[in-house]
């Protein structure tokens, strides 16, 4: 017999995972609404043009698309001869929830504040290969400031982020952050030309995998400007470790020629928030859209960021014909939800109620209506031969306590209420 299982890529969840994931989303939005961030919701299907923009970076290559409705065999021909697939297609799924965000706020634009604080969490779906952490269907939580300009909103977006990390229980992280504006000034100051800044930036992003001597072989195998690659190596070799957040400390680790303006901003969100914040002069992040300050979670254990975020001033234009200041920052929502517990002093008061072959289907219902109606969560189970197993699974679930019901139990009073978990538990 074949395995049921689930599309590649996609999952099911367990109760108990579900429970860990709601207590994580149930955090995160609670801080979120506290520092002031409004929930929104948009539709998962967005229509194709907009998806494929030029705004979603690589990740238009593995969006899932949508046939148009009553398609003829003479379209399908047409499109097969002329190579032309995207022609059948009219819509598809959103593959971040950023593109959505700037069309909501293109549509919605007279109806919302000056200053718009949005929180968004969703799933999205990506076409790509799935591996260990990579899932074609995965939950994004983003939140973002649109119509703000200066570095209060990348100063309040790093804050709330921080704060959603300490209030699920996650050490031993830091904000890793960059500009731009200084990684393009650092390729002008070592010579490399503008129509190269695209692809040295994909090399260079790989700097944490592949080492300096993997990207200036590689750059070197790309056949850029030589003296540039040369300028770079040099740099490189002399590169400091990350030390003070200051302005003077972040020149330093800078080639002359790099802006001193956007020197001095980078310097002062990181004396206005709270936690660790380090500059990191080859943070790259690879999409395109981003237009100032950039910034990654980095986990002290792990090689992966556990979110991160920029500056995309540019984004929201291409929808209204003039430009809006937005700033943006998502957790890693699958990544998060691994590393914490549900806090057992945030768990329901919860109630499995196992009772014997011999009592009266009606006098369960009543009974459990009694409980539920006290505010308790309460779930009947019938007495099984193996008690522990029983037990097992309702903890599992995420009940907290027990109790038998006989045919002689007649009230909520008469009940034997015990802790899951426990000695008592063996029955």
């Amino acid at each position: 017999m074949a395995t049921v299982s689930a599309p590649r890529g996609m999952r099911d969840f367990l109760p108990a995972e579900k429970a860990r994931r709601e207590h994580a989303l149930a955090v995160i939005r609670r801080v979120y609404r506290r520092f002031g961030f409004d929930e929104i919701e948009t539709p998962v299907l967005e229509n194709y043009d907009r998806l494929h923009s030029g705004l979603g970076g690589d990740n238009e290559k593995i969006s899932f698309s949508v046939l148009k409705r009553g398609i003829g065999a003479d379209e399908l021909r047409a499109a097969a001869e002329n190579d032309d697939l995207a022609s059948l297609t009219d819509l598809g799924l959103r593959f971040d929830l950023t593109v959505p965000l700037a069309r909501y706020y293109a549509t919605h634009r007279a109806e919302l504040p000056s200053v718009f604080r949005s929180v968004q969490i969703a799933p999205v779906w990506r076409a790509e290969r799935p591996q260990k952490g990579r899932y074609r269907q995965f939950v994004q939580s983003d939140i973002d400031i649109i119509g703000e300009a200066g570095i209060l909103a990348e100063i309040e977006l790093i804050g709330a982020t921080t704060e959603v990390l300490r209030e699920l229980g996650v050490t031993g992280t830091r904000v890793r952050i960059n500009d731009r504006r200084l990684i393009t000034g650092m390729l002008e100051a070592f010579g490399f030309t503008p129509e190269e800044f695209s692809g040295v930036l994909i090399t260079i992003d790989k700097l944490d995998k592949i080492a300096a001597t993997g990207v200036i072989a590689e750059l070197r195998e790309r056949g850029v400007t030589a003296p540039a690659i040369d300028a770079l190596a040099a740099f490189l070799e002399t590169e400091q470790a990350a030390g003070e957040f200051s302005a003077e400390a972040i020149a330093a680790r800078l080639p002359e020629g790099v802006d001193p303006e956007v020197i001095a901003e980078l310097a002062q969100i990181g004396a206005s928030v709270e936690g660790e914040l380090v500059f990191d002069p080859f943070l790259v992040r690879g999409m395109g859209y981003y237009t100032g300050a950039i910034f990654e979670i980095e986990h002290t254990d792990f090689g992966y960021a556990l979110g991160g975020g920029g500056r995309y001033d540019g984004m929201i234009g291409r929808f209204l014909g003039q430009d809006v200041p937005a700033v943006g920052f998502s957790i890693g929502f699958e990544r998060i939800v691994d590393l914490i517990e549900a806090n057992a002093e945030d768990a329901e008061e919860s109630l499995v109620l196992i009772y014997d072959r011999n009592v009266e289907p009606a006098a369960l219902v009543a009974l459990k209506n009694e409980v539920a109606a006290a505010g308790t969560r309460v779930r009947l189970d019938k007495r099984a031969k193996n008690f522990r197993a029983l037990l097992e699974r309702a903890a599992e679930a995420g009940y907290t306590a027990y109790a038998t019901v006989t045919a002689e139990t007649t009230r909520a009073s008469d009940l034997d209420v015990k802790p899951l978990g426990t000695a008592e538990s063996a029955g």
